[in-house]
């Protein structure tokens, strides 16, 4: 018998809005692979329906991907080719992927990127801010602990600015925080690019506030956030480093408090830079020493 020759992995970037920034190249690879693995099918059906492909889909999410990707790796060895797609923009920037093109580097299958949209990217680009060097945070932290532990080493770092994202169900708490923060940063907000209705909301964070106010309904669509820490805003002071430990078993003497109430008390210190996760594992290993 021959030898079988495997197939290819394409990584394809597809639009973050407007169907009309797909590229020529990336609906032919679309419509030549043997297989899509989209991350949400009914979404990804929607786009290739307006591009007129009609192709295989396979779902390819972040609660499969692990286990997924040996299907996709076995595809590819008996000579079929693969194209992975994303509900918007490029594969792997805060979506999946990334395990499948690990294993497929690891079984020596071919990898091609096909570049097109990404919202980090193309917010940059309008931001007006210094882009000589810049860092990408994926989504902003939920906790408060997190969110001031990451706004601290904003502040540090020789790069002042930063492409980051957020839920639009978010958005104003973000906003809310770095108001409370008194951060001196500048941001631009990036609402909806590409489609009808994009929007973009730019000055200080109470400046921003105002206008998503002045906006209405600013809890609808994507939002793609570049912000500009201000040269004043470097963080430049000498830094006390305090572990989890020492700050639980100080609260617990301070309240009378139990591990678990330590935590929590420890949460909402605004001193406090660890996260919840971080706290959790602080109070056990206290356990395991004092048993």
């Amino acid at each position: 018998m021959d030898e079988i020759t495997a197939g290819t992995l394409y990584i394809v970037a597809t639009p973050i809005g407007n169907s009309r920034d797909m590229s020529p190249r990336g609906m032919q690879i679309l419509q030549d692979a043997d297989i899509i693995a989209a991350e949400d099918t009914r979404r990804s059906m929607v786009l290739l329906n307006k591009l007129g492909i009609k192709n295989k889909l396979v779902s390819n999410h972040k609660f499969n991907e692990y286990g997924k990707a040996r299907y996709f790796i076995n595809e590819m060895k008996a000579g079929r080719s693969i194209a992975v797609i994303t509900d918007a923009g490029t594969p792997c920037i805060s979506d999946p992927g990334n395990e499948l093109i690990k294993a497929a580097v690891e079984e020596g299958i071919r990898v091609v990127g096909i570049p097109g949209c990404c919202a980090a990217v193309n917010a940059l680009a309008i931001s007006g801010f210094d882009l000589s060097s810049f860092t990408f945070y994926g989504f902003f932290p939920r906790e408060n602990a997190e969110r001031r532990r990451l706004l601290e080493k904003l502040r540090r770092g020789d790069t002042r600015t930063f492409a980051l994202y957020e839920s639009p169900k978010r958005i104003m708490d973000l906003v809310d925080f770095f108001i409370e923060q008194e951060a001196d940063v500048r941001l631009c907000l990036c609402n909806d690019m590409t489609k009808l209705h994009e929007m973009s909301f730019r000055g200080t964070p109470a400046e921003v506030r105002e206008q998503l106010l002045a906006k209405g309904n600013y809890d609808k669509g994507e939002y793609a956030i570049v912000l500009e820490v201000q040269p004043g805003y470097v963080f430049n002071k000498v830094e006390h480093t305090v572990s989890a430990e020492a700050m639980l078993v100080d609260a617990m003497v301070a309240g009378e408090l139990s591990a678990k109430e330590a935590v929590a008390a420890v949460l909402c210190d605004e001193n406090n830079s660890y996260s919840k996760n971080e706290l959790k594992a602080a109070a056990l290993r206290l356990k395991k020493l004092f048993e």
